[in-house]
């Protein structure tokens, strides 16, 4: 499974970036979708995740009330992240998993399908 990311950068304290995952050919309905970041020095840490054609969404504390995630087409999901922070900076992976949860996508496990990342600056 592929995963395809875009849409990091640079931005200034209270800015907002969307990020893309594009995961050609593979069906997301009935899957997890997510992103996960990782910061300098720390681990990994789940930020958002969907439980896809289904709309169930999850989030981090550290996030709630910040982010979205949303589904844009059939294999594509987005983060919209307003209200940036500079401790939200960080390598931002999309990831997948078949769904071995039932109806649940835990931010807390290692998921099975992971894209290169793109890194978020909040300065």
């Amino acid at each position: 499974v592929q995963l395809v990311e875009s849409g990091g950068g640079s931005v200034q304290a209270g800015g907002s970036l969307r990020l893309s995952c594009a995961a050609p050919g593979y069906t997301t309905s009935g899957k997890c979708m997510g992103w996960f970041r990782q910061a300098p020095g720390k681990e990994r840490e789940g930020v958002a995740a969907l439980y896809a054609g289904f709309g169930i969404t999850y989030y981090s504390n550290s996030v709630e009330g910040r982010f979205t995630i949303s589904q844009h087409s059939a294999n594509t999901v987005y983060l919209q992240m307003d209200s940036l922070e500079p401790e939200d900076t960080g390598m931002y992976y999309c990831a997948a998993d078949r769904g071995r949860w039932p109806r649940s996508c835990p931010l807390t496990v290692s998921w099975e399908y992971w894209g290169q990342g793109t890194q978020v600056t909040v300065s």
